[in-house]
């Protein structure tokens, strides 16, 4: 498939193909890296790795979800 490039700013950009962005995962907004191996110019979306320790630190007492009533067990629940 080929495509052209284009000025933007001082910089160049590619369009990349919905067909392309559908398959990768790519949307509009999505982070990418970009790398220069010999000739080749390789564009892949950043896959970020979360751990449970990195999330559970982020809790505060402005983003903090507090415990919800839902009514009496049903079933065999053992609270």
């Amino acid at each position: 498939m080929e495509t052209v490039i284009k000025k933007w700013g001082n910089s160049l950009a590619i369009r990349i193909p919905k067909m392309i962005c559908r398959e990768s995962g790519i949307q509009d907004g999505t982070e990418v890296e970009i790398a220069f191996d010999g000739n080749k110019i390789i564009v892949k979306p950043c896959k970020k790795e979360y751990s449970l320790t990195d999330l559970v630190s982020q809790i505060n007492e402005e983003n903090i979800h507090y415990e919800i009533q839902t009514g009496q067990a049903r079933g065999n629940e053992i609270w």
